[in-house]
């Protein structure tokens, strides 16, 4: 299965993320999007997948969001797309593509949805919160 994760590696939610479909037994292909950057189709097609608009993935907390003045609801989703393409940080994250579907993996527990198998139970996120008991099930 084809895993590819836009990743943040000082961002915890994006780390946790990371090592859940790593520990999973899947080798991801990793975009640090700070790194790289977006274009227009890439997120476009990104926030269709995972129905989200791009007032959902717009970032506020820890970015500048805020003193960008996006925050406002009058900001049109044009206006957000040409704010993250310049500053890339402004999109939430983690983003994660399977063959099972794109979500903004936000909690990171989120990501269980886009795996075929799971990591062995039990198993707990970076925070020692379990999200996987010894049976193998869910919890969260």
């Amino acid at each position: 299965m084809k895993i590819v994760i836009h990743h943040n590696p000082a961002c915890g939610t994006s780390r946790n993320v990371l090592q859940i479909i790593r520990d999973a037994g899947y080798t991801p292909t990793v975009v640090e999007y700070l790194d790289t950057g977006w274009t227009r189709p890439q997120l476009q097609a990104l926030f269709a997948a995972a129905d989200i608009t791009p007032r959902e993935a717009l970032r506020v907390s820890k970015s500048p969001a805020e003193e960008l003045g996006l925050t406002d609801p009058s900001v049109s989703d044009e206006a957000l797309l040409d704010a993250m393409l310049e500053h890339p940080v402004l999109v939430n994250r983690p983003l994660v593509a399977s063959p099972l579907g794109v979500r903004l993996c936000r909690p990171s527990e989120a990501v269980l949805d886009l795996l075929d198998q799971w990591p062995a139970g039990p198993y707990a996120k970076e925070d020692g919160e379990v999200i996987i008991d010894e049976k193998g099930y869910r919890l969260v």
